[in-house]
């Protein structure tokens, strides 16, 4: 991308705050969690920052680090990387709903499970710690080991179509892309 994904522009607002902003209008408590020494954007003052406490382990160390931060808090967690900034509230909204009787609630689309979009139970930070200790860091194989609840496009179809809160990019045309579709008229954005 040529510079960090969380600094990339979303309107008037830095990527990352953007998803806090929006993960913020369904969600009470906002973690996030960020690489030691990681510069992030200027985010509200009730938002908690924690630092992955396993350097070089990707995106589990970050989920490690925020379902520890919010163990005292809630029994649940909402993960989300910060290069989705299509993310709806309602399709947050109706993890968390799914999420009971269940581990962990993670949605399929493509053919792929979304591991990094999904809703996990705290007592799952003892799986991904483990995981972590044995240098085990695929995020699917996080939700396998869950036993997560997997859950179709179709269970979103009423709140986001075609699922646009999975929606990420790796190269500036993705972004460039997305953004677009943030102006999009059929986008509550």
């Amino acid at each position: 991308m040529g510079q960090p994904k969380a600094w990339l522009r979303c309107g008037q607002e830095y990527l990352l705050q953007h998803i806090v902003r929006r993960v913020s209008e369904i969600l009470g408590s906002v973690v996030v969690a960020a690489r030691a020494g990681q510069e992030l954007p200027p985010l509200p003052d009730d938002v908690r920052i924690v630092c992955d406490r396993v350097a070089d382990a990707g995106p589990l160390a970050g989920i490690a680090a925020g379902l520890e931060a919010l163990a005292e808090d809630c029994q649940a967690a909402f993960v989300v990387a910060c290069d989705q900034p299509l993310l709806e509230p309602c399709f947050v909204a109706r993890l968390v709903e799914l999420l009971e009787g269940h581990a962990a609630v993670v949605p399929s689309h493509g053919g792929r499970l979304h591991p990094l979009t999904a809703v996990y139970r705290l007592e799952t930070r003892s799986i991904v710690a483990e995981m972590l200790r044995m240098g085990a860091l695929q995020a699917t194989a996080f939700a396998q080991r869950c036993a997560a609840r997997i859950v179709a496009e179709e269970f979103f179809a009423d709140c986001d179509p075609g699922l646009r809160s999975l929606c990420n990019f790796n190269d500036p045309e993705g972004f460039a892309a997305l953004i677009a579709k943030l102006g999009d008229p059929s986008h509550d954005g």
